[in-house]
């Protein structure tokens, strides 16, 4: 089962939580009264360097009669529109700029280069996913609803299915997140056009995206239309998969824990830091990682503060890593490949009904319960520990002590 009771499986009392909350607020704080000119100049200077990128790339790919002129204008323009998704369509989009007060780069006005709505993606995305983040049945990222990623969810056969479902979104990622967005603001949005005004406006946004990639830039290549168009679809693909492998890599690794619904009852501020600190997973990166990564590779961080520029996450992610130590909380990271390969077990192992999976449904690597530290829970005498990290470790050395 998911965890239902947030304090008791971080071995927290609640007065601890709250200084932990009081002490999250402050780095918050602290960063807000330092934004300033250096901000606001990183920002500029990344939508100038991935516009010229773009500009190059394409010139190249039109240009270039040898088959590395055409490698290389791909892997730009790949490296281009993975630039633009992460670390400014998605950033921008969260409102991370929004203190600029420039009409441009704001969450309400920046139109991403996906084939999905900006303003569809924000209410599934920035509501849906941020504030419910790995609740079952609110977080609708959760697999995305079309994997099974967590025990808590009843097999079913078509499960088995799984891995090739996982390849296709990762392949289309982009038209997953379109269409996810758009049926999620149908059903539980309230915009001024309803449903059919959704579908217009998402329909409209794929036209312009499609004809620009896939008409209108081949047609200017004239009799070497052929190479553009391969080269368009190639980028938009290596962006696909990438975009995938970090939020792949930020929800689904072992330690990325989930949440019954009741979690949120009477949740405090504080109690939602907390969530968010157990529920994501980071990934280990340097600046040109992270800088590609749209600096997801702080996921803690960002769900934390997912409205502070990303520019900022490094130096969030000292202050965040310390508290974690201060708090005896695990602050869950590994290396691109091995976050990406926990994933990718977690969603091939789901894929088998629970009757050919070992452990259980309360501790297991990637479901887990303030049971697996309980009795009740078959799991062995309750451990005392003075957080949840500790208890992690005494937890795994009395497995291994009992043979488990």
């Amino acid at each position: 089962m998911a965890i239902s009771q947030v304090a008791v499986y971080a071995h927290l009392s609640g007065t601890e939580i709250e200084s932990l909350g009081r002490e999250l607020d402050e780095i918050r704080r602290d960063v807000e009264d330092g934004l300033g000119a250096r901000d606001a100049g990183y920002i500029r200077r990344t939508i100038a360097f991935q516009r010229a990128l773009d500009a190059a790339a394409r010139a190249t790919i039109g240009f270039s009669r040898r088959r590395g002129g055409w490698f290389a204008g791909t892997g730009g323009l790949a490296l281009a529109k993975i630039i633009e998704n992460m670390e400014i369509g998605h950033n921008v989009s969260h409102g991370q700029w929004d203190w600029m007060n420039d009409p441009e780069i704001h969450s309400t006005s920046w139109e991403w280069d996906m084939a999905g709505l900006s303003a569809q993606w924000r209410h599934s995305h920035n509501y849906r996913h941020h504030v419910f983040t790995n609740v079952l049945g609110l977080d609708d990222d959760i697999g995305f609803g079309v994997m099974r990623v967590t025990r808590d969810e009843r097999w079913q056969p078509g499960h088995l299915l799984q891995p090739l479902r996982n390849l296709l979104l990762a392949v289309t990622f982009e038209w997953g997140i379109a269409s996810q967005g758009w049926y999620l603001e149908r059903t539980f949005g309230r915009g001024r056009a309803g449903g059919a005004g959704s579908a217009r406006a998402l329909a409209a946004k794929i036209a312009r995206q499609v004809g620009k990639d896939y008409v209108v830039f081949p047609a200017l290549s004239g009799r070497r239309w052929r190479r553009t168009l391969a080269a368009n679809a190639t980028a938009n693909l290596l962006r696909n998969l990438w975009a995938y492998t970090v939020i792949a890599c930020g929800h689904f690794p072992d330690g990325a824990e989930k949440f019954e619904p009741e979690v949120l009852a009477e949740e405090t501020r504080a109690h939602w830091y907390l969530r968010q600190m157990l529920g994501t997973a980071n990934f280990d990166a340097g600046p040109v990682l992270a800088f590609l990564s749209g600096h997801l590779s702080h996921q803690i961080e960002h769900h934390l503060f997912p409205d502070l520029p990303s520019n900022r996450y490094p130096q969030l992610a000292a202050r965040v890593r310390a508290l974690c130590e201060k708090y005896d909380l695990p602050y869950t990271t590994g290396s691109l490949p091995r976050q990406t390969m926990l994933s990718l077990r977690t969603i091939h192992k789901l894929a088998l009904p629970d009757s050919l999976l070992t452990a259980t449904s309360d501790d297991a690597p990637e479901t887990a319960s303030e049971r697996r530290f309980d009795a009740t829970g078959g799991i062995g005498e309750h451990t005392p520990a003075r957080g949840l990290r500790t208890a992690l470790r005494l937890r795994k050395a009395t497995s291994r002590g009992h043979g488990e």
